[in-house]
C-alpha cells in the first residue's frame, strides 16, 4: 500500500505541531487535526495541511471521512491529565477508540499512538485518584489499540519536557524512567513512520546518547 500523508490527531498539541513540520520536511504528505484552524496557522507556513476537527465531538464516521486518503494515523491527542477525570476519558479513552474505528472505516492500516510510560508522574507529591484514573484510561487505550487487528505502534515516553530536542534518545521495549524532550518524541515518530518494519510493537522512550535513527533501526532489527 502505498503511503499517502500522515494524518495527525492532536495537530496542535505539544508532540504533534513539532511533528508535522518535521514530517514535511521529509517530503511527507501531512494532514494535522485540531479544534481551532488557528492553532495550526505556522504549521501551514511550513507544508502541514490544517484539518479542523474537535475529537470529543466528531463521531467515528465523521473522523473517518477526514481521514480517509491518508496512509497512516498518528495519534497525539491528550488531555495530559488536565480537565479532569472526564476529559482524560473523553480524549485518551474513549478519543483513542473512535480514532480505532474511524482508521478501519478508512482503511488506513498503520495506526501510531503516544501513550506513556507507567512511572511518568509517579514522581508528583500525592499523585492521587486523578493519576490513577489517567494511568487506567491510557492502559484501557493501549490495550485496544493492541487488539484491533491494525498495524500499531504505540509509543510511550517518560515525562515530557520543552527542552531543545538533542536527537539523541534510549528506547526499548522496558527502559530505565527518565525525562524526554517534545522534541525528541516528534523526532522518534518521524523515524517510527519511516521504518514501517516496526510494526505491533510497544516501545518506551527517554533521552539518552544514541541517535534516534540509529536507535529505531536497532529495534527495528
Amino acid at each position: 500500500a502505498k503511503m499517502t500523508g500522515i494524518f495527525i490527531i492532536g495537530g496542535a498539541g505539544g508532540v504533534g505541531r513539532r511533528l508535522g513540520p518535521m514530517l514535511t520536511a521529509r517530503g511527507q504528505g501531512v494532514g494535522a487535526m485540531a479544534r481551532r484552524p488557528e492553532q495550526l496557522d505556522a504549521q501551514r507556513a511550513q507544508g502541514v495541511t490544517p484539518v479542523t476537527g474537535d475529537l470529543t465531538s466528531l463521531d467515528a464516521a465523521g473522523l473517518a471521512g477526514l481521514m480517509r486518503g491518508y496512509g497512516a494515523v498518528v495519534f497525539s491527542a491528550g488531555a495530559g491529565g488536565l480537565g479532569g477525570p472526564e476529559r482524560t476519558t473523553a480524549v485518551d479513552g474513549e478519543g483513542l477508540e473512535k480514532a480505532v474505528s474511524a482508521a478501519q472505516a478508512a482503511k488506513i492500516n498503520r495506526f501510531v499512538l503516544v501513550s506513556v510510560i507507567p512511572d511518568a508522574l509517579r514522581g508528583a507529591a500525592s499523585p492521587g485518584e486523578r493519576f490513577e484514573h489517567y494511568m487506567q484510561v491510557k492502559r484501557r487505550a493501549d490495550n485496544h489499540l493492541a487488539q484491533s487487528g491494525l498495524d500499531w505502534v504505540i509509543l510511550r515516553p517518560g515525562t515530557l519536557t520543552d527542552k531543545p530536542g538533542t536527537g539523541k534518545i534510549r528506547a526499548g521495549a522496558a527502559i530505565p524512567y527518565g525525562e524526554v524532550s517534545r522534541d525528541n518524541v516528534a523526532t522518534v515518530l518521524a523515524e517510527i513512520i519511516a521504518t514501517p518494519s516496526i510494526s505491533r510493537r510497544v516501545i518506551e522512550v527517554t533521552d539518552g546518547d544514541t541517535p534516534a535513527p540509529q536507535a529505531i533501526s536497532a529495534l527495528a532489527s
